[in-house]
């Protein structure tokens, strides 16, 4: 007989049903479908239904309607399918982080702000695949904190004034001072053949922002003493930089990014700076990590490198300002 649910015993009174029934509860919920969860899983169709079936028992309340023989999943049902989903990811990922530890390799999860990964982190990682070939670095994108015990990551970039509150945190380097760049196009438009844009030009330019920071463009005309409160906070607003910056190369507009994120842009020409005034940097980058995760041997390594590296990035930048002065 069946048991899709471990016994009192075997559990020690845990309310948990078996892995196998929110396993199949998960690929039914995910392809909306029966008979598609039963040839992910090498199952019968039957199989599905009486697991799904005692699981809904079990639980007091249907994961499913059936409609006019399509599958809906219930409002409950899918609430409860995106957190097993979550929690079935982890045990994956923790198992096969243990069978690589076993081979004296590893896995390091990483959460990190877009940009600053496909801009800064991303181009450097062959230095650190070199130094460390059996280690595996899965890079998730994340805009805001979250709880680590809630989450699949071992650790964490971001930007901020401080590092998260009940984390270690590692300040890497500041965030870079934020300059107005733009297509050639566009400043061709506007400002001719000159070398550069006087300040009331660029006012009257397409002025564009990242949504978190609607007030850089005010902040940067007030620095340098020009008012500009209106026209200032108008234009299109994008999530992230690295939307803003493909706006900017298509010639939608003026952005105000910082400096490293748009230097290899500037580089090849996509992009040029209309003003050579900038907005003084407001945050700097931390590695963030639980206090369980400190002896993790990948994290160890991949901190121990990371924190090598940013630190020769940032001599770089004030040698090079130091030559420029």
């Amino acid at each position: 007989m069946e048991q899709p649910f471990e016994t009192a015993s075997n559990i020690m009174r845990r309310k948990i049903p078996s892995l196998n029934a929110l396993m199949m509860f998960e690929s039914a919920a995910r392809l909306q479908s029966f008979t598609q969860a039963a040839d992910e899983l090498s199952l019968t169709q039957s199989a599905i239904c009486r697991q799904i079936a005692k699981l809904e028992e079990w639980l007091g309340f249907p994961l499913f309607l059936r409609i006019k023989k399509r599958l809906v999943l219930t409002q409950a049902g899918r609430d409860y399918a995106q957190k097993i989903r979550i929690h079935l990811d982890k045990i994956e990922r923790d198992t096969l982080e243990l069978m690589a530890h076993k081979e004296g390799g590893g896995v390091l999860e990483l959460a990190v702000v877009p940009t600053f990964a496909t801009q800064w982190l991303i181009p450097r990682l062959p230095q650190f695949q070199a130094k460390h070939p059996d280690i595996t670095l899965n890079l998730s994108t994340k805009t805001s904190a979250f709880i680590f015990s809630e989450a699949i990551y071992h650790a964490a970039i971001h930007s901020g004034k401080t590092p998260w509150p009940g984390t270690h945190g590692d300040h890497l380097m500041a965030e870079d001072h934020a300059i107005p760049v733009c297509s050639p196009a566009l400043f061709k438009r506007h400002v001719g053949t000159k070398k550069s844009a006087r300040l009331e030009t660029l006012a009257e330019m397409p002025l564009m922002h990242v949504s978190t920071r609607l007030e850089d463009w005010r902040r940067w005309f007030e620095l340098h003493e020009y008012p500009n409160d209106i026209r200032a906070v108008q234009g299109a607003r994008y999530e992230l930089f690295s939307m803003l910056i493909q706006a900017a190369i298509a010639g939608l507009g003026v952005a105000l990014v910082p400096r490293y994120m748009v230097q290899n842009e500037i580089d090849t020409g996509q992009l040029q700076v209309p003003l050579a005034l900038s907005l003084p940097e407001q945050a700097a980058y931390y590695l963030v990590y639980p206090e369980e995760n400190v002896q993790l041997p990948s994290l160890q390594a991949f901190r121990t490198w990371l924190l090598e590296t940013t630190r020769d990035y940032q001599t770089q930048v004030n040698t090079a300002m130091l030559v420029k002065r």
